[in-house]
């Protein structure tokens, strides 16, 4: 990864729009030293827009994470799809601290001395906050030799003659 990736040029920024195209793959995610993510492919398209001292920053993140799955610690894809909307202004504050919503742009706050917005913290943040809770294949996908040795059972499928506490209350419902 060069280090111009995910870093915007404030100082030299034109009026207009301007659009960056990067990607993120396991060597972005290294950097933060983060075990969750064991390979990554995404595509990141910011578009910057200059308007006097205005700074907006409208990016999208899509592509595929891969972590363990919870249950069967097997390799899980997880089709991620973010956008985000900043907001930049300049202040004394410590670099690239976040303040309230404005307008549905979160606002960064830069430091007056910095030439360049990086984006690579933001896109990380936004790309973990992308992944659910819960990772798990979908049912039947998980290693049957791992689920086998923690003695888990698929779920059973209902017939129609298993009869559920709750056909009562459904019934009642109808009623």
């Amino acid at each position: 990864m060069e280090k111009t990736d995910f870093l915007i040029p404030l100082n030299g920024l034109a009026a207009g729009k301007t659009l960056y195209r990067w990607t993120a793959g396991k060597e972005f995610f290294e950097e933060f030293e983060n075990s969750d993510i064991l390979d990554a492919a995404l595509a990141v398209e910011a578009e910057a827009e200059k308007s006097g001292h205005y700074i907006g920053v409208d990016f999208h993140i899509s592509g595929d994470l891969t972590v363990e799955c919870d249950r069967c610690l097997g390799d899980l894809v997880i089709p991620v799809d973010s956008v985000g909307r900043l907001s930049v202004k300049f202040g004394d504050e410590a670099g690239g601290t976040f303040q309230a919503e404005e307008d549905g742009h979160e606002v960064v706050v830069v430091p007056e001395a910095e030439s360049d917005l990086d984006l690579r913290q933001i896109i990380y943040d936004y790309a973990c906050l992308a992944l659910p809770m819960s990772r798990v294949h979908a049912e039947g996908e998980c290693d049957p030799e791992v689920i086998s040795r923690l003695g888990c059972r698929q779920a059973p499928e209902e017939s129609e003659n298993t009869v559920s506490p709750f056909a009562v209350l459904k019934d009642a419902l109808r009623n």
